[in-house]
């Protein structure tokens, strides 16, 4: 990469437009200066597209027809020009520091693919909700091994982490992109970061980079259906993996299994995700079936 490489901020944005505008600022504001601001609108109904308006040419605003959460990653990533990707969900926000900090990892580990750091939690009027524990170090994680083997439990220093905290070299990031779009089936950024895990190494960064919003109309975090929602991002991601990436078949095996289980204690799931899980297990050969079943039950019955 050059001295002061190209980093683009990717914001996506689906009728958030009461968050929006402090998001923009947010990726405008950076200590690191050469950057560029993408703003893919999902076909808003709000007043998003006013708010988009009156950046004028600081921003680079994309508005298309609503197609979901992957349809916007991939459409903003094809009007980027950045050696680094940022993405940035509308109702987050970037700390200033957090171009410069991700900018100097990348140039540091010249061999990595990614880089993904801690959120802090907020409410609405951006008040910390919750206190993070974290299990490990900031660092290099090489985690394709463990990844082919099916076994990513326990080699995270946090749980999970969200859009606003996933960072790429450009490389890297294009060559497991575009994501997959069918059949408006959910698909969630869980695909980028279990592929990430799976193909390259990347670095955690235990430092709090940007402020994940908790309000009452998150996309997937914070609603009543959240469970449900949750089985049906687990599955289709499962099964994308799976076609796309069938040397991590493993560890799509065994989540499909815990989406299964979790269908089962929830008591059921929607005819969209039955069709997902009808569609791997036609995929999966007679001996994967049973063990996905066996590790199901095992999920189901796990104390």
């Amino acid at each position: 990469m050059s001295d002061f490489p190209l980093v683009s901020i990717l914001i996506n944005n689906y009728n958030y437009g009461q968050f929006l505008g402090e998001a923009i600022d947010s990726a405008l504001n950076q200590t690191y200066s050469n950057i560029e601001v993408i703003v893919v609108d999902d076909g808003s109904t709000d007043n998003s597209r006013d708010v988009i308006e009156s950046y004028g040419d600081l921003i680079q605003p994309i508005m298309k027809a609503n197609a979901g959460q992957a349809s916007a990653f991939n459409v903003g990533f094809a009007a980027s020009q950045g050696e680094i990707i940022c993405f940035l969900d509308s109702d987050d926000i970037f700390l200033s520091e957090k171009i410069e900090k991700i900018e100097k990892i990348f140039a540091r580990n010249q061999d990595i693919g990614w880089c993904f750091h801690a959120l802090s939690m907020v409410g609405p009027v951006l008040k910390r909700l919750l206190e993070n524990t974290y299990r490990g170090d900031s660092g290099r994680y090489d985690l394709t091994s463990h990844m082919k083997r099916g076994k990513l439990s326990g080699k995270m220093p946090f749980d999970g982490t969200a859009t606003s905290a996933i960072c790429f070299r450009r490389s890297f990031l294009a060559s497991i992109l575009p994501m997959p779009e069918a059949d408006n089936i959910t698909l969630h950024d869980d695909y980028l970061k279990y592929v990430s895990f799976g193909v390259t190494p990347g670095y955690i960064l235990l430092e709090e980079l940007a402020l994940q919003r908790l309000h009452g109309n998150n996309t997937a975090t914070n609603r009543s259906d959240r469970q449900g929602l949750k089985i049906k991002i687990q599955s289709t991601t499962s099964y994308w993996i799976k076609t796309n990436f069938p040397a991590l078949s493993k560890f799509s095996n065994n989540l499909i299994a815990l989406g299964l289980s979790q269908s089962w204690l929830l008591g059921g799931v929607d005819s969209e995700c039955q069709k997902i899980m009808s569609y791997y297990l036609a995929k999966a050969t007679l001996l994967e079936k049973l063990e996905i079943f066996l590790r199901a039950i095992y999920y189901r019955f796990k104390p």
